[in-house]
């Protein structure tokens, strides 16, 4: 060929282009493959932050506006309440209403049992019931988030901390740490949102957490069974082992009426949460059981507690608001390691089932969540709660579907909740002082037992085998060795995927599906075929430090297993190996040096190696780094196609 248009051009941006007729394929346009356009160094680095850290691009509302829409806007963007509030009105208000009171019927009780578990005094998981709904309703972007306290964050406060401090031998002590805790868990919370490092949680796969969510479950329910058996002296570890032999350690203190009792209670709850499973439109059965529970069974042990004083009791809880708590922040000390350990650990796993329940529901009812305002709400929300003698706080999964069940219309419901909570705490206290504490043992139970999602851990064997693993090590971690522990082998394993996936990217053998000019894998599909003299693969990752000696000694294998393959059938001899940089996203300076060397390998073995369709960036990496001088004019191709249309006419036009 005597001009050849495949050269590498910074202008124009759009290459001419020539026609090539070739008796392999049919007459087909060479195009040029341009470099993308010059961009400064800062240009380069804003696009990138941009796109890391303002994919939405949260500013785009502002544009050309008054400074009095601005400021307007500016305020609906950091208080969602004033874009919703002014549309309001009482038809929305009766829905809120009905929703209110009916999660509020399920937060109580599950406030109370949810601050046992934390092994906290029940009336903190009230006051945390009356505080962070309140903020959250100004500062959220969920019309169905509840928010409260949930399972999963009061099981890893209550292990993480009591593996330190015993929560009956220094409670004051054990108080200070909890309020410390979900202080800086709120002040992770918060910085994630207002940095926009929200990609962060990412981390902890959905593999992940089934497991750890299924393990923990399992351990609350263990837990659970000082309560259901009336164990009095009961080992404050979360192993499944050391559980299990406290339980069997105490037969002695086993009370047949408080067995009785929380079997019958049990039943019930599973049975009503079984009629709002297989009949949605009775959801307010299984979001009323809570409540009900406690009112049967305090009335029932208020007439019996002379008869069968076996039956252990909750006994005096304080009337009044929640008392300030800034004075009990735990700053300076031996243990300010662990609260902060134990902020961080639970302030994520709040976060990514806050965040998670909000989108859930936002798509049910087709509206966005702002993850970053999210996170900043439910860090601000734990920053005040902490002050206000509350513990770590977040939307509840159950509350929540019984919110958006119930029609709740926009966050006013989570404040008549929390009105309802202040009306309990203000007058309603002294009747939980019988309240057993088995009704709050069999409560936890019935909520935590559906989080062992054995459907999702069967699908994750069927369709992943290393989020399977992630998942198994997650749960038996957390099982066998501890909370924290386990979720740590799980997030490991997550990442080693991750690390797997970078350091042994995917690389295959191309074919051409005749009469088109597609190039496709030949193990998946039977009707491509090889082209003579060619080897194309392809490279499915980015090449980094991490990959670049495993690719070229895998390109080279590939190289070694075609020319035996043609020598043993006979074929034309190997001349050209085109490599499919289509998903090839980005290259570093390794990538470039081992492309720079595996040009020259095989140009020593007389083998040609050829581009096809490499991005922006990887062109003008490669460009800056003189790699593409090696390759020549025609060692870059926009198309696999085009590579093999103009590289068969230069072979037929040479004597």
């Amino acid at each position: 060929m005597g001009v050849n248009s495949n050269r590498v051009e910074d202008l124009p941006y759009h290459g001419t282009t020539i026609r090539i007729p070739t008796e392999a394929m049919p007459p087909l346009e060479i195009h040029s493959v341009c470099l993308p356009p010059k961009q400064t160094t800062f240009q380069k680095l804003k696009h990138r932050l941009g796109e890391i850290f303002f994919p939405d691009n949260p500013l785009h509302r502002f544009k050309n506006q008054t400074w009095f829409t601005k400021l307007l806007l500016g305020l609906q963007f950091f208080f969602p309440i004033f874009q919703w509030g002014p549309e309001y009105n009482v038809k929305l208000l009766k829905s809120d209403i009905i929703s209110g009171l009916t999660i509020a019927s399920l937060a109580i009780p599950q406030g109370i049992s949810y601050a046992k578990l934390a092994s906290l005094p029940p009336i903190v998981g009230l006051y945390s019931s009356f505080v962070p709904p309140l903020i959250y309703s100004v500062l959220g972007s969920s019309r169905h988030l509840a928010v409260g306290p949930v399972s999963i964050a009061s099981l890893v406060m209550g292990s993480m901390l009591s593996e330190a401090v015993s929560s009956t031998e220094e409670p004051i002590l054990y108080l200070k740490l909890a309020f410390t805790a979900t202080c800086f868990a709120g002040l992770f919370q918060a910085s994630l949102g207002l940095l926009r490092l929200g990609f962060i949680i990412d981390f902890l796969s959905k593999a992940t957490l089934i497991g750890f969510m299924a393990g923990a479950s399992v351990i609350v329910i263990l837990q659970q069974l000082k309560g259901l058996l009336g164990i009095v002296h009961f080992t404050t570890k979360m192993q499944f082992f050391s559980v299990m032999s406290s339980i069997f350690n105490h037969r002695g203190e086993w009370s047949w009426q408080t067995i009785v009792m929380g079997f019958i209670f049990l039943v019930f709850l599973f049975t009503t949460r079984h009629i709002s499973k297989t009949k949605p439109k009775l959801f307010w059965v299984a979001a009323a059981a809570p409540l009900t529970s406690v009112i049967i069974s305090t009335v029932l042990v208020f007439f019996l507690s002379s008869k069968n004083p076996h039956i252990s009791v909750i006994g005096h809880l304080p009337k009044g608001l929640n008392p300030p708590s800034s004075n009990m922040l735990y700053f300076n000390g031996p243990f300010l390691a662990l609260a902060i350990k134990t902020g961080i650990i639970t302030g994520i796993l709040s976060l990514t089932e806050g965040v998670a329940v909000g989108r859930t529901f936002a798509a049910l009812k087709n509206y966005q969540v702002d993850g970053n305002k999210e996170m900043m709400a439910i860090g601000l929300m734990n920053i005040c709660g902490s002050c206000s003698s509350c513990y770590v706080t977040t939307g509840s999964f159950s509350r929540s579907a019984v919110n958006y069940n119930a029609g709740a219309k926009t966050v006013v419901s989570n404040i008549i909740m929390a009105a309802a909570v202040l009306v309990t705490l203000l007058f309603l206290m002294p009747l939980f002082y019988y309240t057993p504490n088995v009704i709050l043992a069999a409560i936890i139970i019935t909520a935590v037992s559906g989080l062992i999602d054995y459907q999702a851990a069967y699908r994750l064997w069927k369709v992943d085998k290393l989020d399977f693993l992630a998942c198994m090590c997650s749960f038996f971690g957390v099982l066998f060795i501890s909370v924290p522990l386990g979720l740590a082998i799980a997030a490991g394993v997550s990442i080693f995927k991750i690390l797997l996936h970078v350091t042994r990217p995917n690389t295959m053998v191309l074919g051409n599906i005749p009469r088109t000019q597609t190039f496709q894998n030949l193990n998946r599909y039977r009707e491509a075929l090889r082209i003579p003299s060619f080897l194309i693969l392809a490279v499915e990752a980015p090449i980094y430090f991490a990959n670049t000696t495993y690719l070229q000694e895998r390109i080279l294998r590939w190289v070694r297993e075609e020319e035996e393959r043609i020598k043993a059938s006979n074929e034309s001899t190997l001349k050209c190996i085109i490599l499919d940089m289509t998903a090839v996203t980005a290259i570093d300076t390794s990538g470039t040096d081992m492309m720079f060397e595996l040009r020259k390998m095989l140009d020593k073995r007389s083998l040609q190696l050829v581009l096809a369709n490499p991005v922006g960036t990887v062109m003008e990496k490669l460009q800056q780094s003189k790699t593409l001088e090696s390759f020549g004019l025609n060692g870059v191709y926009l198309t696999v196609g085009e590579a093999v249309a103009d590289i068969s006419s230069a072979w037929k036009a040479q004597p």
